[in-house]
């Protein structure tokens, strides 16, 4: 394909290309006149020519009027020596694809929290009479304040003109895989996108669509004959209600689905709601260690807690009944730190004996142990992608491992003192790291170049995390407050001050909206993200807490402390 970097489109000069599919490539343009404006150049591969310019003309002014908060802005269109263009907003924090690579499930209170903005986006443009007919989570765009913009209107209507087909290139296989029955046989409607929608949702929920393999005429056939798997047989834990809204939506006769695309969410959120059990309320307590509690990780799939101690084990047991299911006993100290990996397979821990070691979460079986440090592993954290692990350590370095060749990619040694702890940000680019020289510091994942230091706190840096939006970083100091900052520039937006004591763990609720903070104040506090307002401090613990953690559905907290026990307890509720 053609490259077209430094080449003028418009009032944009193309900087690099961001990506290409096989109906258009996407260039990063820079406002030749405009030095702060930038925008995502979309260049088709089709040539458009005579009495097709008209359409293009007609069809990029009707997607152009689309003006929704969700809906990625249409800037600028034309036709420049035969090849047509598009200009729109540049959203710089990638796509939903890249922050949730397939396979990996996403928390249901996640799910409905982009469900609400994606359904509003699609109901404002059917309101219009524009059928989007690419609904699938590359198109879903992460915009500049973490909302989701839906993209490629332009795309969308204009593949169906004839300068391109569905059937063209490399997008047959991703774009089969989210098409309705209907739009198989070249009649796509609302109720189509709705049906796209459902699919992303079944892949949300479980890993992975329900049809993929064959080419364009077999998943066809599929789409429009066969039975979807059932997600209760995948993912045992997903409500029959839940199932019963997503393949609602699946419906082969479009008559058979929701009225519309509101609808389908409406009744989404209300069966995902946990409903008449108030925040705080006991699930379960977890007594099986015998001395301290450092850090805790759920299974993705929010039925499993691996529990890592100062009695030198780890332990996976049953969420709901604390049934152990596994002892780890592969460290000969204390284990600070435990992590699960995102495709649910592995966990990797850090212990004072130095190692950091990688096990199979089924069996218990060592995979690797990953030595390199002269000191505490105190903090270990999984690469979204699971291929990289990150350590950091007392000995005030922080490792980045290929965990397929357990070897060491990179050594970050930006800090001066104990490295506490590290994070990934949702798309593995960056990593920020929490130190005893009183700063957290933000840096590339792959270089190990350091991009900025937040100096915001007055004492060491013992927490940090990065939102799931992927647009603010919270850290806890033992100057007793978080504060939270944005990821991209290290501009702090607010300070909670609820604790008496240090902070030594924050957590993100999965829709970015709460965090909840542990303390030596022997509370977990839960407040929001928006506005610092505290909505609850959990006291259910009678000495210090060493961490918390979201369930991957949104709805449940875990928190470890001092006293030997893990607690379960009702977060809350997703609205």
């Amino acid at each position: 394909m053609t490259d077209h970097v430094g080449q003028r489109f418009g009032n944009y000069r193309l900087v690099h290309l961001l990506g290409e599919g096989g109906f258009a490539s996407v260039y990063l343009g820079q406002h030749v006149r405009i030095s702060t404006q930038q925008a995502a150049i979309k260049i088709l591969h089709t040539h458009v020519t005579g009495a097709n310019i008209q359409q293009f003309q007609r069809e990029a002014e009707t997607i152009a009027a689309l003006a929704h908060p969700n809906i990625v802005r249409l800037l600028d269109f034309d036709v420049q020596n035969d090849t047509s263009f598009l200009a729109m907003d540049y959203a710089p924090n990638g796509s939903l694809r890249n922050r949730h690579p397939q396979g990996q499930q996403v928390p249901l209170a996640t799910i409905q929290t982009y469900i609400r903005q994606l359904a509003d986006a699609l109901s404002y443009a059917h309101s219009q009479h524009v059928v989007h007919r690419d609904i699938k989570p590359e198109n879903m765009l992460v915009g500049k304040r973490g909302e989701i913009l839906l993209s490629d209107f332009g795309i969308a209507v204009i593949s169906q003109t004839g300068y391109t087909t569905l059937q063209t290139g490399q997008n047959v296989g991703g774009t089969a895989c989210y098409m309705a029955p209907e739009q198989f046989r070249g009649i796509a409607r609302s109720a189509s996108d709705q049906y796209a929608l459902a699919i992303v949702v079944y892949e949300w929920l479980c890993g992975y669509p329900p049809f993929m393999q064959g080419d364009f005429i077999q998943l066809g056939y599929q789409h429009s004959h066969e039975q979807p798997p059932s997600l209760r047989a995948r993912v045992p834990s997903i409500s029959p209600a839940l199932e019963q809204v997503v393949f609602k939506a699946l419906a082969k006769d479009p008559l058979q689905r929701f009225s519309n695309v509101h609808e389908f969410a409406r009744a989404l959120i209300e069966v995902s709601k946990p409903h008449g059990t108030p925040i705080g309320t006991p699930v379960i307590t977890y007594r099986g260690h015998a001395n301290w509690i450092h850090a805790l990780a759920w299974s993705p799939d929010g039925t499993h807690i691996a529990s890592a101690s100062a009695d030198h084990t780890v332990q996976i047991w049953e969420v709901n009944s604390g049934r152990p299911k596994l002892f780890y006993n592969g460290h000969s100290d204390v284990v600070w730190c435990v992590a699960w990996s995102p495709d649910g397979t592995r966990l990797a821990t850090g212990s004072r004996d130095h190692t950091v070691q990688v096990w199979d979460a089924q069996t218990g079986n060592r995979l690797a142990t990953l030595q390199g440090h002269r000191a505490d592993v105190l903090s270990v954290a999984w690469s979204p992608d699971s291929t990289r692990l990150l350590s950091a350590s007392w000995d005030h370095k922080i490792f980045v491992w290929d965990i397929a060749q357990s070897r060491q990619l990179l050594t970050y040694t930006g800090h001066n003192d104990i490295a506490w702890s590290v994070a990934w940000s949702p798309n593995g680019a960056r990593v920020v790291s929490a130190s005893e020289d009183k700063s957290a510091q933000v840096w590339n994942a792959t270089t190990g170049q350091r991009i900025f230091s937040y100096q915001g706190h007055t004492n060491k840096v013992i927490t940090v995390a990065w939102s799931p939006d992927g647009t603010r970083i919270a850290s806890g100091s033992d100057d007793k407050t978080v504060q939270v900052w944005n990821a991209a520039t290290g501009q702090r937006i607010f300070t909670y001050a609820g604790h008496s004591d240090e902070v030594w763990c924050v957590a993100w609720s999965p829709d970015s909206t709460l965090l909840a903070s542990s303390s030596r104040d022997k509370t977990v506090q839960v407040w929001d993200t928006q506005t610092g307002r505290q909505l609850y401090s959990y006291r259910g613990h009678n000495s210090e807490i060493n961490t918390a953690a979201w369930s991957p559905d949104g709805t449940r907290i875990a928190s470890g402390a001092f006293d030997n026990t893990v607690q379960v307890w009702q977060g809350i509720a997703p609205v």
